[in-house]
């Protein structure tokens, strides 16, 4: 039986250590929350294979399911070579949405020529709260642009994120999604069976989550 290709995507971002979980080692993010689990996506970049599957199943998803968009427009920073190389393959134009405007020249926000009226679809290259994908949605709105739909390489699927995107009417597709990561972690032994609801329960609440082994 073939895989499916979100499993198989998920082995190998776990493979290439991509996606990093040590549920009994948490990671400390940016924004100060303890977390089992790790993204560094910015890795696919050097394995070839996993990089050129990202980019024909997102053609694939923009062709399929975004059929009038205009252009592909990346968040970033993380996002902005996969989006590049989608926008290429697709023979698309491509701009990015920084996260703050450039502190000399034009102080752009987009850069790249967004022409009013065109369709976009956006990337990022994962989904945590969704905030920075709402913000470079909202960018694009005001400068003329529609956002048509939302590709991401993973979501954590997490429910803050849900509201956010649904409350801005985004469409998200991803490739990965948390839940078929924890399946595919599981079969391969990349986690035990204890670590499975710990890794559940941080999803549900991970701001507030407190590693097990922290008194």
């Amino acid at each position: 039986m073939m895989k499916k290709t979100d499993h198989q995507l998920a082995e190998k971002l776990l493979q290439i250590s991509a996606i990093k979980l040590q549920p009994d080692i948490p990671f400390v993010w940016g924004s100060g929350w303890n977390s089992p689990i790790y993204n560094e996506n910015p890795r696919l970049l050097s394995y070839p294979d996993v990089r050129n599957l990202i980019k024909i199943e997102m053609a694939k998803v923009i062709v399929e399911q975004f059929p009038d968009a205009d252009a592909i427009a990346s968040v970033s920073t993380g996002a902005i070579p996969i989006g590049a190389i989608v926008a290429d393959t697709l023979g698309m134009p491509f701009l990015f949405v920084r996260s703050k405007p450039k502190d000399h020249g034009l102080e752009n926000l987009i850069e790249g020529n967004l022409k009013p009226g065109w369709k976009v679809v956006l990337i990022d290259d994962l989904i945590s709260t969704g905030a920075s994908s709402v913000k470079a949605s909202g960018e694009i709105r005001l400068a003329g642009g529609e956002v048509v739909g939302l590709v991401a390489i993973f979501n954590y699927e997490f429910p803050m994120a849900v509201k956010r995107l649904r409350d801005e009417n985004i469409t998200l597709i991803p490739l990965v999604n948390y839940s078929d990561m924890l399946d595919v972690a599981l079969k391969a032994e990349y986690i035990r069976p204890e670590d499975l609801v710990t890794l559940q329960e941080w999803r549900e609440d991970p701001a507030s989550w407190v590693p097990k082994n922290v008194d």
